[in-house]
């Protein structure tokens, strides 16, 4: 649903017909919010960097932090049903499945991990240039940010880079594109040590809703660090999961307009 604003439109003439074609293409971004629907317990040791949803309803959760990183997968409730730590050289960063494979990104080591999506087993290894931040799966790629505006295309099965694309709003890039979602024609990208979420056109770049997540509280002890980090699309609805690092709450929510 497109959001209509009232532009202050000045009386000039000249000035008249750009104010409208500006006005015009701001309407096309919806400004929408998480209402929560439930609240569970989640990890607070967990420096969440990745959120995903299996087709059975589990969640595929990676975290960060030298030493400390893993992937595990859990119910919403909390109970785990596997767990592998991650080489303690690498920083753990975002993950998602692609058919029978779960590909997890490392920071800055440039290493991508192949493992088995249902036991999370290691299978091998590849490399991606620069910094990895997030990843999701659609339609035969995979997307992978690297915290810049731009966002780049993946091949699935071997993870060679195909091209990269720039995110913009109202024709200005986005910085900071972290953790990312997949779902159908749209990629939806939390902005690191913010609260919005960036709902993005998966073949334009183009931003198509900002989501501001700031009513969301946020639990985790004080620290800078401990941001909303982790968006998941549960299969077959029209929610989301969201949490943060070290976050003692995993809320499952729908997006409404702002009012």
């Amino acid at each position: 649903m497109p959001r209509y604003l009232l532009c202050a439109v000045p009386l000039a003439t000249t000035a008249l017909s750009s104010a409208l074609v500006s006005c015009g293409a701001q309407d096309q971004v919806e400004r929408l919010v998480p209402v929560v629907q439930q609240r569970y317990d989640f990890n607070t040791e967990s420096f969440t960097q990745g959120l995903e949803v299996a087709q059975d309803g589990t969640l595929y959760i990676g975290t960060g932090q030298v030493g400390e990183s893993r992937v595990y997968r859990a119910t919403p409730e909390g109970e785990e049903i596997a767990s592998e730590q991650i080489d303690p050289a690498f920083f753990g960063e975002g993950l998602t499945r692609a058919g029978d494979d779960l590909w997890q990104l490392t920071w800055q080591d440039g290493v991508a991990m192949r493992r088995d999506a249902g036991t999370l087993e290691e299978l091998g290894r590849t490399t991606y240039a620069g910094e990895g931040w997030g990843v999701c799966s659609r339609q035969g790629e995979v997307i992978l940010s690297d915290g810049t505006s731009q966002l780049r295309r993946m091949d699935p099965a071997s993870f060679a880079e195909r091209e990269r694309f720039t995110v913009t709003l109202d024709g200005q890039p986005v910085q900071h594109l972290n953790e990312l979602e997949c779902v159908g024609g749209d990629i939806y990208a939390n902005v690191f040590l913010t609260t919005d979420i960036m709902r993005i056109d998966a073949s334009t770049g183009e931003v198509t809703a900002v989501i501001d997540a700031s009513s969301l509280p946020n639990n985790a002890a004080p620290d800078p660090n401990n941001v909303l980090n982790g968006i998941a699309h549960i299969p077959g609805t029209d929610e989301f999961y969201l949490s943060g690092k070290r976050w003692p709450d995993l809320y499952r929510v729908t997006f409404e307009p702002a009012r």
